[in-house]
């Protein structure tokens, strides 16, 4: 469908121009020290906002870290990570389903071996979860929080917002990394940040520009074909 103002050339030009920036995203794990101005983080919200929810409640919160701040949330979440009391988040079920384990466990090959790291060395495994609490050394930080009260299906609304910002980025030449690894801690980023009561960590993210020198930057994780998860009818 061309809409109005849009040329024949734009018609055609857009989709792949949008296409491409969806495609090249990717989840960076190893970041420049190069600044981004607040201004183009508030940016990035701004489109972000835009993102669809049940009735309009929009039930995302975002807090942006960068400088001081985010170097003693890093700090205080790396001493947790290492004291290791917290008890475990549940990311997945017990058992998940046959089709999810092994996309889970081909990534864990693919991960620890562009890591160079041994998956029976715990030990360096440990100190690489660690990097997720140091942004992966991106200049700056988001942790996301809901009203724990809200249901699944708004959980599903703060999963378009998170999409809409990490496509925004990409299309301004930035990479981002979200992070469930952060649910555990919450009890530590609910002290730092003075999260209001109710208020639950939905994950964190990365931003900032990829390390263009970093394998694990280029894992290259496969995709299910269409076929394999959908069924057309009257078609």
């Amino acid at each position: 469908m061309q809409h109005a103002g849009m040329t024949n050339a734009d018609s055609i030009a857009v989709p792949a121009i949008v296409d491409a920036v969806i495609r090249s995203r990717r989840s960076v794990r190893a970041f420049l020290p190069t600044a981004v101005p607040r201004a183009v983080v508030e940016e990035l919200l701004d489109v972000a906002r835009t993102a669809p929810s049940n009735s309009n409640t929009q039930p995302w919160f975002v807090h942006v870290l960068a400088g001081e701040p985010r170097r003693r949330l890093c700090e205080a979440l790396l001493r947790s990570h290492e004291a290791d009391a917290l008890p475990p988040s549940t990311h997945f079920p017990a058992e998940l389903p046959a089709d999810c384990a092994s996309r889970q466990a081909e990534f864990g090959v693919r991960y620890y071996a562009a890591l160079g790291i041994d998956r029976a060395d715990a030990a360096a495994r440990g100190r690489q979860s660690g990097r997720n609490f140091a942004f992966f050394d991106a200049p700056v930080g988001l942790i996301f929080t809901i009203d724990r009260s809200l249901t699944r299906h708004s959980w599903a609304d703060f999963g378009m917002f998170v999409q809409t910002l990490m496509i925004a980025a990409r299309a301004r030449g930035l990479d981002t990394c979200p992070q469930v690894s952060f649910v555990r801690h919450e009890p530590v980023i609910a002290q730092l940040l003075q999260l209001p009561p109710g208020r639950t960590v939905v994950c964190g993210m990365s931003l900032g520009y990829a390390d263009p020198d970093a394998a694990v930057n280029e894992l290259g994780m496969p995709r299910a074909a269409v076929g394999e998860f959908t069924v057309f009818r009257g078609f």
